[in-house]
């Protein structure tokens, strides 16, 4: 639910300039706004009404004496429980909305609060009294947290949405010279300071102290895989078990909640166990690019309405510069397109969706996880032989086979850095202008994560991996910010934290077995779900751009954009032009490296040519 923005020091006109930032989220939050200011902070929120619908859930929200105030953005899912734990401790609520345990739990427990939060959150709270911010993530990053150390440091910006920023008169707009290499290879923002030079992301699991002009950012949480011996019938029990208590409890709204179906597994088992009024799929009106019918078909096997859209091609086009706009930063996942319109669709009729996000990353299910049957013949091999002839060919130039040896290596350090490989680096580094040519490379930005797994297997590192990097900087990122375009809260009962403490347990050869995915929860799934659904294979969600791109018409808005003024500030225009040329004449198959280009040059010129 709802965005919240703000800034600390003293500013001529604070109330003006915040009502500027809190209208550039006003999509996050049309049913409600307001502010707060005092010596040294404004807080300002947008609101989407989803519990206790009254004005006495309005944010800013403060304790009795106004001595602490909070901006919240998120659900708390074992809210209730902390209240009776409060009320038992003398506090007084005074509403029936999740955001007040926030303030009486940071009354009673200080920083400690953040411990014992279950949910979907990024929230800032203003002790008056000590002059200090307490601000926090939740542990998969499902919501959104930036902040900006003011240049002169005169203060802290922060918000939902990096776009708020643009309104405060000591904003200074600037592109990170350092985020286009890394984001050319990985397709999303890769570092911790985002694609505005001087924004940063509060990772996900991380809180932070403001005092004294001085941020301190610590990790308040970490995955840890711990499997444990277990009979596989009775692990898919269990694990139904936490599913259905997590739908459960991720239910919980006063508003109506439907939920988005794909006919995958993880979206049809969320919906088989939350058994919604209406289900909401989108496809494309493209050959084979249309999956809705095996949406359509779980639907009426499970009593549910669902409702359709196909996309055209000229629909995407004519979207993709505001879909950027919400999306902050370049983000080039071609499903973030289909999503966007899957939420304006669901958002005709209800406020909350419930999805499938998550179960990849927690229970193995991409196929960048297993073996190939010529990969397990190989690795009855000595594992020292296949690790030396895996360090003999990372020396040497690319050949084919190379990836084959690096994998059968077991060393997923050195080859694996999340889901999407959009440009090798030696390839990123041939289309980039030297300026911008620096910044992290991949294996840089994934050492630190796999330094924390060292010594587990490699399903563990990978999955670990994804974690962290993959699952918040592109899953969760597009997730929140093409739902929150429409006003609509999407919620993913996969990534709760009971779910994943359960998740921790399963072992290495219940995720994965040769190249069977997410075994043990296909199995629970299969509970609720016919075995067509249970066991289909999964396909991601297809984006037909390979073809688009040999439409003239297609070719033609792209080329524009690659042939543009500020493109050659960052790009080479000629080898810009023989991605696209080759693969307009069917040389080469370039849509995902053209895609990505494509997508960074409409969000520069969205953000920095237009709005000037």
């Amino acid at each position: 639910m709802c965005g919240f923005i703000g800034f600390s020091g003293n500013l001529d006109n604070k109330e003006a300039i915040l009502q500027k930032m809190m209208d550039r989220i006003v999509h996050r939050g049309p049913d409600m706004g307001g502010m707060y200011t005092d010596d040294g902070i404004a807080l300002g929120f947008r609101r989407l009404s989803i519990l206790d619908l009254s004005d006495a859930g309005a944010q800013p929200m403060a304790n009795e004496d106004k001595s602490v105030v909070v901006v919240f953005n998120g659900e708390i899912y074992n809210f209730m429980e902390l209240r009776r734990e409060l009320e038992a401790k003398g506090h007084t609520f005074h509403c029936g909305a999740d955001t007040e345990v926030l303030i009486h739990g940071y009354e009673e427990y200080g920083t400690e609060l953040i411990y014992r939060l279950r949910g979907m959150f990024a929230f800032v709270l203003w002790d008056a009294k000590n002059k200090r911010m307490f601000g926090a993530r939740d542990i998969f990053g499902i919501k959104p947290f930036y902040y900006y150390p003011v240049p002169d440091g005169s203060g802290l910006v922060f918000g939902s949405e990096i776009k708020a920023f643009l309104e405060h008169p000591k904003f200074v707009k600037a592109v990170n010279e350092n985020a286009l290499r890394p984001y050319l290879t990985l397709q999303y923002s890769a570092t911790e300071e985002t694609f505005f030079k001087g924004v940063y992301k509060l990772p996900a699991a991380h809180y932070f102290v403001y005092e004294n002009g001085k941020m301190d950012v610590r990790r308040f949480w970490d995955c840890e895989f711990d499997p444990q011996p277990q009979n596989f019938e009775a692990c898919a029990d269990k694990l139904d078990e936490v599913v259905h208590e997590s739908v459960a409890a991720h239910r919980i709204a006063d508003v109506k909640v439907g939920s988005f179906l794909s006919g995958g597994v993880d979206s049809s088992y969320i919906a088989a166990v939350l058994m919604p009024d209406t289900t909401f799929s989108v496809g494309f009106d493209y050959n084979k690019f249309n999956e809705t019918n095996y949406a359509a078909e779980l639907s009426d096997k499970l009593g549910i309405r669902n409702r359709r859209k196909l996309i055209t091609a000229d629909e995407c086009f004519d979207a993709f510069p505001d879909i950027q706009y919400h999306m902050d930063e370049p983000q080039s996942n071609p499903s973030s397109v289909p999503l966007y319109f899957l939420a304006q669709l669901a958002r005709e009729e209800v406020t909350v969706v419930l999805s499938g996000e998550g179960a990849d990353e927690i229970f193995a299910g991409y196929e960048w996880y297993a073996d190939t049957p010529a990969m397990e013949k190989f690795k009855r091999l000595p594992l020292g032989v296949r690790r030396a002839a895996a360090a003999a060919a990372k020396k040497l130039p690319y050949f084919k086979g190379k990836n084959f040896l690096l994998k059968c290596s077991e060393r997923p350090e050195d080859y694996f850095f999340g889901q999407a490989l959009v440009f090798p680096e030696d390839e990123a580094s041939a289309v980039l202008q030297p300026a911008y040519d620096n910044g992290p490379l991949a294996h840089e930005l994934a050492a630190p994560f796999y330094a924390r797994v060292k010594g587990q297997d490699e399903v563990t590192k990978k999955q670990y991996l994804d974690m962290n990097m993959w699952l918040p900087g592109d899953i969760l990122l597009k997730a929140d910010k093409m739902c929150m375009a429409h006003s609509l809260e999407l919620r993913v009962p996969f990534l709760d934290k009971k779910v994943l403490e359960f998740a921790e347990t399963v072992p290495v050869d219940y995720r994965i077995q040769g190249t069977d995915t997410k075994i043990v929860m296909r199995h629970a799934a299969n509970k609720t779900l016919p075995d067509e659904w249970a066991n289909r294979p999964k396909k991601g969600f297809p984006v037909p751009i390979r073809y688009w791109l040999r439409e003239e018409k297609y070719y033609n808005i792209v080329k524009e954009y690659f042939t543009s003024d500020y493109a050659a500030v960052f790009f080479k225009p000629d080898a810009l032009m023989k991605l696209l040329d080759d693969h307009f004449h069917e040389r080469a198959n370039n849509q995902r490296k053209i895609w990505t280009v494509f997508t960074f040059l409409v969000w520069y010129k969205r953000f920095f040519v237009d709005e000037k």
